[in-house]
């Protein structure tokens, strides 16, 4: 099995973000928008931490040691798994998180599945993306063969999106967008919705079945 590249690259994977500022503040800003402050929750394929550590999200998990290791250098709470099978007791966060990992994740219906069983009554989960039908999601899917990390990236459409996430018993609340323009050097002020941005926060709350 070819070994992940964020697992061989994470210093590339953190320089990048430094030498993009402004694209990495404009998708803390969107993020910011969905994220709950002072409640419990996980960012599920962690990475570095590096939105975690800025979100305030303290628990994470990630198949990658190397970029774990960047991830306990933040102090935060991390542990390596996979999204499919998550090592954590139902009911147990508040929230959860995916940012630009879903496209990475072999079953993302068994995942998001799995956040509904990890997560307390009217959870929420969170999942960033880079929409597929935006021009900037058009543009890393005809690159895909030459870029180091999103070679093996399956992207999703938001209609895409919200589906999976609505078969999966969650009910969507809200939608916001960023990265309207490419190579915008100002930090951009996320808007609602979805059609014009390239990094898409979708939001949406737990829903529990009653016995009949």
């Amino acid at each position: 099995m070819q070994e992940s590249p964020f697992n061989l690259f994470p210093n590339e994977y953190e320089a990048w973000f430094r030498e993009n500022e402004n694209t990495f503040q404009s998708e803390l800003l969107a993020l910011k928008q969905a994220v709950p402050v002072g409640k419990k929750g996980i960012e599920i394929g962690i990475g570095s931490g590096i939105f975690a550590g800025q979100l305030g999200i303290q628990y994470g998990i990630d198949p990658s040691d190397n970029m774990l290791e960047y991830a306990r250098k933040r102090n935060l709470k991390v542990e390596k798994g996979f999204a499919e099978d998550l090592p954590y007791p139902d009911n147990s966060f508040d929230f959860a998180v995916f940012i630009t990992s879903l496209c990475f994740i072999t079953n993302p219906a068994k995942a998001i599945r799995e956040v509904h069983r990890i997560l307390r009554p009217n959870g929420e989960i969170i999942i960033a993306f880079i929409d597929k039908e935006s021009t900037l999601g058009q543009i890393l899917e005809k690159g895909k063969d030459e870029s180091k990390f999103y070679r093996d990236a399956n992207f999703y459409s938001v209609p895409e999106m919200i589906e999976m996430i609505e078969n999966n018993d969650f009910k969507v609340s809200d939608i916001f967008q960023t990265l309207t323009e490419l190579n915008n050097e100002e930090i951009e002020s996320p808007i609602e919705g979805f059609g014009k941005g390239g990094f898409v926060v979708i939001k949406g709350r737990k829903t529990v079945f009653k016995d009949l």
